[in-house]
């Protein structure tokens, strides 16, 4: 248990990566929930030189990841975090560096049987037309392009026509070392929220322009957020059981998102989990668990109290 009276909370935020605004506006909201709560908060902007010193002038008593992307998602962290044993909340070092990871993720939801879109990856120093061929025989257009480990939509493009494709190809290789390409689906876009290895009620995610980009996420009024979604008992059923079979397969902890799309059948196939999902006023987290009648400060508890898994 959290001593609202003496222990010291961190919420880390920010850094260098390309989610660095969205992670200082989950980092703020959170931060103002708990300290409203009464708890002992000290907002922290993360700066990868400086962090480990600032860690062992003056240790938190616990950490709050708000960190998006790289370092906050891909293990970096954590490992940290371990190795000082401090508590932390979220996953730990290997779930957040697969998860955080789309192609790993793919594999080994394949290799757990669970239903994933048909896909294909690509490194960085294959040639470019050589990439674009390859797509072309493999998949029909539209095709969904990815950067590997990006968030937020950042390096994700659905080409449609054959001249598209190179800049697609350019555009997801400008930000990591490599992508994937997968098969599009084209029907209804759900997540379902993960809290402490329960699933919360399903949202549908129905964007104002068709496509659930970075602006549809982030901008307050682009996409209508249907919760409980508005489906059947046994679709429903169907997407929080693959959700808890997903993240139980990855080995996350506190909290998670899957995200799904289901294609002209109706069939739900995993897209990816996220492991450090955003707390903003239009993220999806905080929205499937009012559903429930869980508040924002009551998530952020139930999360922060999850920490406690990590102490060695």
């Amino acid at each position: 248990m959290i001593d609202k009276k003496s222990d010291v909370i961190w919420v880390v935020m920010g850094g260098p990566s390309s989610e660095a605004e969205v992670s200082r506006r989950t980092g703020t909201a959170i931060s103002e929930a708990l300290q409203a709560a009464g708890y002992l908060v000290k907002p922290v902007e993360f700066a990868p030189a400086t962090f480990m010193q600032q860690l062992e002038t003056n240790p938190p008593t616990l950490v709050f990841n708000a960190l998006h992307g790289k370092y906050g998602e891909d293990g970096a962290i954590q490992h940290l975090l371990e190795m000082m044993n401090i508590p932390y909340t979220g996953s730990g070092p290997l779930a957040s560096a697969i998860t955080m990871d789309k192609v790993i993720s793919k594999r080994l939801f394949r290799q757990a049987g669970l239903p994933t879109a048909p896909f294909a990856e690509y490194r960085k120093d294959s040639p470019v037309a050589e990439i674009a061929a390859d797509i072309l025989e493999q998949f029909s257009l539209p095709v969904v392009l990815k950067a590997a480990e990006q968030g937020s939509t950042i390096g994700i493009t659905v080409v449609r026509t054959e001249a598209e494709l190179v800049p697609a190809i350019e555009n997801a290789l400008a930000h990591d070392s490599w992508m994937l390409a997968e098969a599009y689906l084209g029907g209804d876009e759900f997540t379902v929220s993960i809290l402490n290895r329960r699933a919360l009620p399903v949202i549908q995610i129905v964007p104002h322009s068709g496509m659930y980009d970075y602006a549809s996420k982030y901008t307050a009024g682009a996409t209508d957020y249907l919760v409980p979604a508005p489906i059947d008992d046994s679709l429903r059923n169907t997407l929080q059981e693959l959700a808890e079979k997903a993240c139980y397969a990855l080995g996350c902890r506190g909290v998670a998102r899957v995200d799904f799309m289901t294609d002209g059948k109706g069939k739900p196939f995993i897209l990816e989990i996220n492991s450090v999902p955003g707390m903003t006023e239009t993220s999806l987290v905080p929205k499937a668990a009012n559903a429930e009648g869980i508040s924002f400060t009551a998530l952020c508890e139930a999360i922060l109290e999850s920490a406690d898994v990590h102490k060695l």
